[in-house]
């Protein structure tokens, strides 16, 4: 997932036309722009990072324009010192396997349900906000990157262990989105057919 920040700036040199380019700019790439600041969340109580390792297949998602391909699964492995390896793969119209790999780390030992992943040096960690998981087979994922107060940009996933989930599970998922204050009627369905070379 990507992230936008822009630190340290001063509001007296800030003017309007900055603002328009840089709103623009995360809007086209984001897809997901809202005005002012990022919703609070309830995350998923006494969440356990161990058993969330393994890798999960994407099911459903808000659009998100850095994803370009079907089969999308993300990897994660826990590390000696705490932190934890991402590794995002999807398949592209090409047969060719797209994928990257991050670090995540929980920023608060309080809240270990909220980590910060990051794929590029230099560049700010996003936000990895589990809302709800089983471990075994579904996990909510909401990401919120706040802009000034002025906006933010969410993505959300539907992930499952396997790369189907039952329209029950779907449904009941659908519902605690929209809890989130998530448009669920801008959720996409991933493509997760025609996936063996990814195995």
């Amino acid at each position: 997932m990507k992230s936008f920040q822009f630190n340290h700036i001063n509001s007296s040199h800030f003017d309007v036309k900055v603002l328009f380019v840089l709103l623009t700019a995360v809007a086209a790439d984001a897809q997901s722009l809202h005005a002012g600041s990022c919703p609070q969340q309830s995350v998923q109580e006494d969440f356990n990072v161990t058993k969330y390792m393994g890798t999960w297949y994407e099911i459903e998602k808000l659009p998100a324009v850095f994803e370009r391909g079907k089969c999308n699964q993300a990897t994660y492995s826990l590390l000696t010192d705490g932190t934890v390896n991402v590794r995002n793969a999807e398949l592209l119209s090409n047969e060719r396997i797209n994928s990257i790999e991050g670090a995540a780390k929980v920023k608060d030992p309080a809240q270990p349900a909220i980590l910060g992943v990051s794929f590029f040096k230099g560049i700010p960690d996003a936000p990895y906000m589990v809302l709800s998981t089983d471990y075994q087979s579904y996990a909510l994922v909401y990401s919120c990157s706040d802009y000034f107060g002025l906006f933010h940009i969410d993505f959300a996933w539907i992930l499952a262990r396997t790369r189907a989930l039952t329209e029950e599970v779907i449904s009941q998922l659908h519902n605690k989105l929209a809890a989130a204050g998530v448009d669920i009627n801008r959720l996409t369905v991933s493509n997760q057919t025609g996936c063996e070379v990814m195995t």
